[in-house]
């Protein structure tokens, strides 16, 4: 619940970090610790409640959201969701598809919220004032709307990739409720994430803001996150491959 203010008030750069940093630990933790502790089926149920309890809670929320921060910290905690039904299965399919929506989550993130830290320079904070994005800077506009289609799964970009992973390990273990649930949220936050895309490219803006351009590191940045959205999917063997063996080298 702190999770959205925490995102609003602090500077981007250590949003960013909160966003990707802690969900990575945790879940490495989360991993050793369900690795060499009894996994049974009172902890398999923890995780299957702590799954839909996020996807819930984040999808629904973040469709009040006016501030593209505030509407990113829910889109966080739905993902997280996401990432815990590769916990709730207990298998090695479901280790590697986690392993996968971490990777696939973390480049996105970064993507996302360099066009964020690139637009805060300019004094955007409200939804409605990406009105102006694609019309004075229609490079980063494409590159956000990317960004939010991968985020909403849809194919053939990298989230899609992410949840068809997550979903399917769900399906292997039996957890059909879990996979019913995260699809139909999968669908409810897809409102809120082509609303940014409809605001950037067909809406009016209120306002006329002359956007800062992005400095070199930040345009290199937010290509190699493109590159891997997009190409990931059609062509995820190295992905594939590397999850794979970090899933087994854990159960060694």
């Amino acid at each position: 619940m702190w999770a959205p203010d925490i995102y609003e008030g602090s500077p981007t750069p250590v949003t960013a970090f909160s966003s990707i940093a802690p969900k990575i630990s945790i879940s490495a933790s989360m991993l050793r610790l369900s690795i060499y502790s009894a996994y049974g089926a009172t902890l398999q149920h923890l995780f299957f409640f702590c799954s839909i309890a996020s996807m819930i809670l984040g999808a629904l929320a973040a469709m009040a959201q006016t501030k593209v921060k505030r509407l990113l910290a829910h889109s966080s905690i739905g993902h997280v969701g996401y990432i815990r039904t590769g916990f709730s299965c207990g298998t090695i399919e479901g280790i590697q598809a986690l392993l996968i929506g971490l990777f696939i989550y973390a480049s996105t993130t970064i993507g996302a919220f360099a066009v964020v830290l690139a637009c805060r320079q300019s004094r955007i904070k409200y939804i409605a004032d990406l009105g102006a994005l694609a019309k004075t800077n229609p490079l980063s506009a494409m590159t956000f709307a990317i960004t939010m289609f991968s985020y909403a799964g849809i194919p053939p970009l990298a989230g899609f990739g992410s949840k068809f992973y997550l979903f399917f390990a769900a399906l292997g273990c039996g957890a059909y409720f879990l996979a019913t649930v995260g699809i139909l949220t999968s669908v409810v936050g897809c409102f809120y994430y082509l609303r940014l895309a409809k605001r950037m490219f067909f809406d009016t803006p209120r306002t006329w803001i002359l956007y800062e351009p992005m400095d070199r590191n930040k345009s290199l940045l937010l290509a190699m996150t493109s590159s891997f959205i997009t190409s990931s999917f059609p062509y995820p063997s190295p992905l594939f491959s590397a999850t794979h063996l970090m899933a087994l080298s854990s159960y060694l």
